[in-house]
């Protein structure tokens, strides 16, 4: 954990994945993040694989860094204590759509009448302007209705969903800028209340698009969408004697020494490969060369090769080779920690450094309720109120 967001007290109504990646980043930088559940707990501690029916490996991923208070919202006295919160925090942060913020009673507006600087983020999953405002919204459907899906299709023409949750989080990422916008315009402003929306399905088309409008990005067009490049089926790991690897000489510099070294030296001076339009209008062809050479050595051998000439490379790992990785072992990328109640588990640390700071160390995932009577208390209840509370269900505190 980092010390940049020291001080910022953020209120997490977030669930899954999308919201509570981007919450965990924000708690990684240093904020307070309190994270809200229902007395049931969020859906994801349920997923499997884990030690106890507490949490599974899904939440640990993405829940570090926080505390944990079980309210009732549907309660006259959780949504009581819900409101105390507000007062007592900068941001409110939340993943669900507007219409159930409403319902429960804690939209913008309600937000902002009891705390009149609150800083509210959301992400819908469709942004609330546009006709499907209140449609549900899951990775599998964004990455559907985006064209994520339809781009990675197979051979065969077939879409396909990536796998990893891709638009939750991207999703996540933007709503983080989302929050650090937010701080951001209160540190230049009187500090007026603001509610940004960063909606999945705006977000990952935004995030598509950059290099995919292609002809598109013209009026009129000159094209279609995509970016050759990217889109040629020879783009893809290559098969060494031995197994994959990728392969990407970029400028002619680069293409020039790999000709070279593949015994194509002539067509280094080549204008399909000095002149950068022509090489990108030829891009199949000298993909096609690589994908041809590639087979006559190992990858061992190819990565000598191409480093020694500075052409970008790298051996296609599978996820279990990562844990073995050097760079990946040297920065401690993987921490084994001990948790209170799962016992020794596996962290992937904040990609964030800060030089010349050494980061304090990370602050388990709660189980549920583990901070319910402490975060109460700081907000004003007493023990008696407290324990009436829990007696009625309106909150809860950990087994």
């Amino acid at each position: 954990m980092l010390d940049l967001l020291r001080g910022v007290r953020i209120l997490d109504l977030t669930t899954v994945v999308l919201g509570p990646y981007a919450t965990q980043m924000l708690g990684d930088l240093g904020a307070e993040v309190i994270k809200v559940e229902p007395i049931s707990g969020d859906v994801f501690r349920a997923v499997r694989p884990g030690r106890s029916d507490r949490m599974g490996a899904g939440f640990l991923g993405c829940n570090r860094n926080k505390r944990s208070i079980a309210i009732d919202l549907r309660t006259e006295q959780g949504h009581a204590a819900m409101m105390r919160l507000v007062e007592t925090v900068d941001v409110v942060v939340h993943n669900m759509r507007p219409k159930s913020a409403r319902k429960l009673g804690i939209d913008f507006e309600a937000c902002k009448a009891r705390n009149p600087r609150i800083l509210y983020c959301y992400a819908s999953g469709f942004g609330q302007q546009g006709p499907f405002a209140d449609e549900p919204a899951y990775d599998d459907t964004i990455q559907a209705v985006s064209g994520m899906a339809h781009l990675n299709a197979n051979s065969g023409g077939e879409p396909r969903f990536l796998r990893t949750i891709i638009a939750d989080k991207v999703g996540g990422l933007h709503l983080v800028i989302a929050v650090l916008s937010a701080l951001s315009s209160h540190q230049r402003t009187a500090g007026e209340a603001l509610c940004i929306e960063a909606p999945m399905f705006e977000s990952l088309v935004s995030f598509l698009m950059v290099e995919q409008l292609g002809g598109r990005s013209f009026a009129p067009a000159l094209g279609g969408t995509g970016y050759e490049r990217l889109n040629s089926p020879y783009r893809k790991p290559f098969a060494t004697r031995d197994s994959f690897i990728s392969i990407i000489p970029y400028t002619a510099a680069h293409w020039a020494r790999f000709l070279e070294l593949v015994g194509e030296a002539g067509l280094a001076r080549d204008p399909r490969v000095t002149d950068s339009v022509e090489r990108s209008r030829n891009i199949d062809m000298l993909y096609g060369i690589i994908e041809n050479a590639a087979p006559a050595r190992t990858t061992d051998e190819w990565i000598a090769l191409l480093r020694e000439r500075d052409i970008p490379c790298a051996r296609v790992n599978n996820l279990e080779d990562l844990f073995d990785n050097e760079h990946l072992r040297e920065v401690g990328m993987f921490q084994e920690v001990t948790h209170p109640t799962e016992g020794d588990v596996v962290s992937v640390r904040t990609p964030f450094r800060v030089e010349g700071e050494s980061p304090q160390q990370d602050v388990p995932v709660p189980v549920l309720g583990a901070d319910t009577r402490a975060v109460l208390r700081e907000a004003g209840y007493d023990d008696a109120q407290i324990d009436t509370m829990v007696s009625a269900g309106a909150v809860a505190e950990a087994a």
